[in-house]
């Protein structure tokens, strides 16, 4: 019934929809299994992508050549640059998107991608043998071979949903869980382990008094996620969000529900995701506070449904709903369905190679929450980079692995193989050591190139990353070489509080004071507006960053180019640790276990001390 394919991705949430196209536009015949059709890329919590580091991985993946950046573009009803206050390292942008339309679009891009297949089953067992896995079996006991598997299960393995003191089975409410695959892998010795995610309510917005909460509407300028010109709303199309908060009578409500809470009773062994608690872990946990706040979001463009941000539960429905009609603005709300906890089995990740496979089953690769990590864009992250490393894989090429100095999605994907993770991993920008380097903006000059060059991004892709990079260095050298007149700077100077000239200055120099935008200073100044004719708003930007900020990115180069030095020294496959008698006895026990690849990767292992890098350094012959 099925041919051989290259590549098999098991289910098709965000990780098994990146994995599935980029695999497949590499030239990897692909077969994506999802136990649902018509979930497909689904927004199982809430309505958004990217925000503080997500933004940043969305943009990347989209430089490499995924689709979240663009499905996202197309299907946004609200986008807001967070962080603008902040130096460009911090900026990451943030979209609400319509839901329905999110699911709809990835569906038809996944389509319209030559090499995917679909299928609607639900896989129990892969087929494995000396040691290499080579296909999967399915729930209507199909047997269907591949070169590389994908595994990216989300919350679906053994998933329990908990609500008060009700239990249920299933991956998300109203589907049921994945079972077998879990039970087979700890039988051929992996290590598994339970987390806990959970959801807020979704209510009927009608029922709502928006006057008594804090509109939040979003940017007078789309600039989107990605690179591509796609088609977005306007500003004056995109819908509100809105802000109430919560209040100590609403907290007393909520902690008449302790007592039935599956958290606080031990009926949830999981940990939950450290920075996104659920509202009575919040009153439980930060008792000091009063009132905490609740983000009113809608779900999309044609709908009354609304996402309550900040509102997450497992308490009783009752509770739950007694609780919001003591909120501001949700005295009359009606509930469409409560929120409820999810508790499923993940992989630690220290169990993988750098580029996604595992270490015990060749061919076998792991995205998304089975390695730990929580949101979408983490998941999508790690499944472009299976999907890529599965098609190598599937075509005997060499695995594909970005550096911390080249991606947060290599930040990523070190944290969790080097660190592993006892909690749903979240990127921040404080995990990332070169954030400078690592800015949204540059998403595009940092990584299509080496898409490129794997058959990934595409060819226009690159034509605008070349225009983009020629416009930049073009722009460097008017700036540098025109000199501007006080008499028709002094105005403009004047204007933003600056001090004043009295002799002829460069552009690039005074570009360089702070509070002044060269945006700003082109539309002010006549004669730099004459010499900067033609050129996009995205490559003025990029200039005035790499201006204003050159000492800084040069120093982060100086250090990427130091720590380069213990990258490029490779451990050996098969290097005996055992014969480092001087080595500590924890730093032993993790190279053991993790085997990093190279001395760098070794140096970021918690446990290990830089006297047993330098041990390790000293006996390689470093």
């Amino acid at each position: 019934m099925f041919p051989e394919y290259d590549v098999i991705v098991v289910g098709a949430g965000h990780a098994g929809c990146e994995a599935a196209a980029a695999a497949a536009n590499m030239g990897s015949k692909v077969l994506l299994i999802t136990m649902n059709m018509q979930t497909i890329a689904q927004m199982s919590c809430n309505p958004a992508m990217g925000g503080i580091a997500k933004g940043q991985i969305v943009r990347e993946i989209d430089a490499m050549g995924g689709y979240s950046g663009i499905v996202t573009d197309e299907s946004m009803i609200q986008f807001r640059m967070l962080n603008r206050s902040k130096g460009p390292a911090m900026w990451s942008p943030r979209a609400q998107s319509d839901r329905m339309l999110f699911a709809g679009k990835w569906r038809e891009m996944l389509e319209n991608t030559r090499n995917v297949d679909f299928y609607q089953d639900m896989v129990n067992g892969l087929l494995v043998k000396n040691g290499s896995v080579y296909g999967v079996v399915t729930g209507l006991d199909h047997k269907i071979k591949a070169k590389s598997v994908v595994l990216t299960n989300g919350t679906f393995l053994n998933g329990v949903i908990h609500i008060g003191e009700k239990k249920l089975g299933g991956g998300r409410m109203a589907e049921k869980a994945a079972t077998g695959i879990t039970e087979q892998l700890v039988s051929l010795g992996f290590e598994s382990d339970r987390l806990k995610t959970g959801t807020p309510p979704r209510i009927d917005g009608r029922s709502l008094n928006y006057s008594q909460m804090e509109e939040q509407k979003g940017d007078e300028e789309m600039v989107g996620f990605s690179y591509l010109p796609t088609k977005k709303i306007t500003a004056a199309q995109q819908r509100s969000c809105w802000i109430t908060y919560t209040s100590p009578e609403v907290h007393d409500i909520l902690k008449t529900g302790f007592e039935k809470s599956p958290m606080f009773q031990g009926r949830i062994q999981g940990t939950g995701p450290r920075y996104c608690p659920s509202i009575e872990d919040k009153i439980n946990r930060f008792a000091e506070r009063d009132r905490h706040q609740l983000f009113v979001e809608p779900e999309g463009f044609n709908t009354v449904e609304i996402y309550v941000n900040g509102f997450s539960s497992s308490l009783p429905e009752e509770v739950q709903l007694k609780a919001l009609r003591s909120v501001a603005g949700f005295e009359n709300c009606r509930m469409f369905r409560p929120g409820y906890a999810i508790e499923y089995d993940f992989f630690p990740p220290t169990q993988l190679k750098f580029s996604l496979e595992t270490k015990l089953i060749e061919n076998l690769f792991f995205a998304g929450q089975i390695n730990g990590t929580t949101g979408y864009e983490e998941a999508a992250c790690q499944g472009l980079m299976a999907g890529i490393n599965a098609h190598q894989k599937a075509k005997a090429q060499e695995p594909v692995v970005l550096k911390r100095s080249e991606a947060y999605i290599g930040v990523l994907i070190d944290d969790l193989i080097n660190k592993g993770t006892d909690e749903p991993y979240r990127m921040f920008t404080s995990r990332a050591e070169f954030r400078t380097l690592l800015r949204q903006d540059n998403a595009d000059l940092r990584l299509t190139e080496k898409s490129y060059r794997l058959g990934l991004a595409s060819q226009e892709r690159m034509e605008l990353v070349k225009t983009k990079r020629e416009a930049v260095e073009k722009l460097k050298e008017i700036l540098s070489s025109i000199s501007l007149e006080p008499e028709e700077t002094n105005p403009f100077l004047e204007s933003v509080q600056s001090s004043t000239l009295v002799a002829k200055q460069k552009a690039a120099q005074i570009l360089l004071r702070p509070n002044i935008g060269l945006e700003n200073m082109k539309n002010y100044i006549p004669s730099l507006k004459n010499a900067l004719q033609g050129f996009s708003k995205d490559s003025l930007e990029q200039v005035e960053i790499q201006l204003k900020y050159d000492t800084y990115i040069e120093k982060e180069k100086e250090l990427v180019a130091k720590m380069s030095q213990l990258e490029d020294l490779i451990i050996p496959d098969n290097f005996d640790y055992e014969k480092l008698v001087s080595l500590g006895t924890e730093a032993k026990q993790k190279f053991k276990k993790i085997r990093p690849r190279t001395l760098g990767q070794a140096s970021r292992i918690s446990g290990v001390n830089p006297s047993d890098v330098q041990i390790l350094m000293v006996f390689m012959g470093r």
